[in-house]
């Protein structure tokens, strides 16, 4: 699959030609991340920290919140490997301090090895020095301690003239099972569908920022050829909840990408996007395909009364569980009413804070499992209130969760000591 990719220099989005001339810069790097991340994960390198004259670290820290990325620039030891693990890193990228017995003490699955080539030959220090050494050779040295290699074709890179699916082989077969990623002059979509099948991902930054290449391209590419011409589609709200089951096709996913839509192939009706009759619009979180390349999840932010043409949230449905009551509170809030507790609640602060420290400590006494699972309901419809109190989207408490679940440093979780 396509990996967008992220360079940051001098706090903007950037594009290199050989590692050296500077041939294009692309704005804001948070608001680019948000916008490429909706096809999956995207690589951030911060181009000034791996040049050793300062860093870029508050603008990556703010797009490893947002949006699941890869992190790579500077990561030279222990401590600051760690520290972009803890910062919510779903992977990080290590070059020439890629060395096993730095690696050895970094989870597997969380580390890649970049590692940059011209022809055969392992280059180091921008691309300016050889090492003598082989690519086949690093590999296979690196890949017991690396989930996988970022592999960069610098004599391709940034130049638009098409990537080396040859080559591209052979790093495959030397990773000894480790994932793969090419970087270098990958320029059209075909190329990153016959990578995929490869077995490899492609990262790309300069074709997509010159308009040479569109995400809708990069997910087709990779798609597999049907003879209807479309592909089953799983629809799901921020929270996963599964919305219903519909069909895309090469319109639709290109309208959804450009637009930021939901938006589908309708049997009866050709094109349709969700909401321009009904006024239940969906605005695109992400779209991506299956394993097998055969199927599609669109994961969107739906509004009005929900997916279903009867007026559910679901096509099997009304929605249950904290996601509906979450819904409920935030529309309470919207049109309050009158003699409403959750009104109550949300005008008065005071009493807000008072019922949250209560029922914790209801819940934190309480004995059996039926007591358990009652206090457990009184705190989180509390909690639940707060955030509607806040403005504050329940999915960005879920993504905070999987952010910190990232974390390998521990806090030791000691409770506070209350005069």
């Amino acid at each position: 699959m396509i990996i967008p990719s992220v360079d940051i220099m001098d706090g903007q989005v950037v594009q290199l030609v050989g590692g050296r001339e500077l041939a294009l810069s692309a704005g804001d790097p948070v608001a680019m991340a948000r916008k490429l991340a909706v096809v999956g994960p995207i690589a951030v390198v911060d181009l000034d920290a791996a040049l050793g004259r300062g860093d870029n670290r508050a603008l990556v820290e703010a797009i490893c919140r947002e949006v699941p990325a890869r992190v790579g620039g500077g990561i030279r030891d222990l401590a600051t490997a760690r520290r972009w693990l803890d910062a919510g890193a779903e992977r990080i990228i290590l070059g020439t301090a890629a060395r096993p017995e730095l690696l050895s003490q970094l989870p597997r699955e969380r580390v890649m090895a970049a590692v940059d080539v011209r022809g055969d030959e392992v280059m180091v220090k921008g691309w300016t020095e050889g090492t003598g050494r082989r690519l086949q050779d690093v590999m296979e040295e690196l890949s017991p301690y690396v989930g996988g290699f970022l592999v960069t074709f610098i004599d391709l890179e940034g130049r638009l003239q098409g990537t080396d699916l040859d080559r591209a082989a052979q790093v495959v077969r030397w990773a000894g099972g480790a994932e793969v990623t090419i970087a270098g002059g990958i320029t059209q979509p075909a190329e990153i569908g016959a990578l995929d099948r490869l077995g490899a991902d492609a990262q790309v930054g300069m074709a997509l920022y010159t308009g040479r290449m569109s995400l809708a391209d990069a997910v087709l590419s990779v798609m597999k050829p049907t003879a209807d011409g479309l592909w089953p589609t799983v629809v799901t709200d921020g929270l996963g909840q599964a919305l219903g089951l519909v069909y895309s096709d090469a319109e639709s996913v290109r309208v959804a990408l450009e637009r930021g839509v939901g938006a589908y192939h309708s049997r009866r009706r050709g094109l349709w996007v969700k909401g321009e009759t009904s006024g239940a619009t969906q605005r695109l979180r992400r779209l991506v395909p299956d394993c097998d390349r055969d199927a599609l999840r669109v994961e969107v932010d739906q509004s009005g009364s929900g997916f279903c043409h009867r007026d559910t949230w679901t096509c099997w449905g009304a929605e249950q569980g904290l996601g509906a009551l979450w819904r409920r509170l935030r529309d309470r809030a919207a049109v309050p009413v009158e003699g409403s507790y959750t009104a109550r609640l949300l005008d008065d602060p005071d009493l807000l804070g008072a019922k949250l420290r209560e029922e914790a400590g209801e819940l934190a006494t309480a004995a059996g499992p039926e007591e358990v699972v009652h206090e457990a309901a009184d705190v989180l419809y509390f909690t639940l209130v707060r955030l509607v109190q806040a403005g504050v989207d329940l999915t960005r408490v879920g993504a905070e969760l999987d952010r910190r679940a990232r974390r390998i440093t521990r806090r030791p979780g000691d409770a506070e000591e209350v005069a």
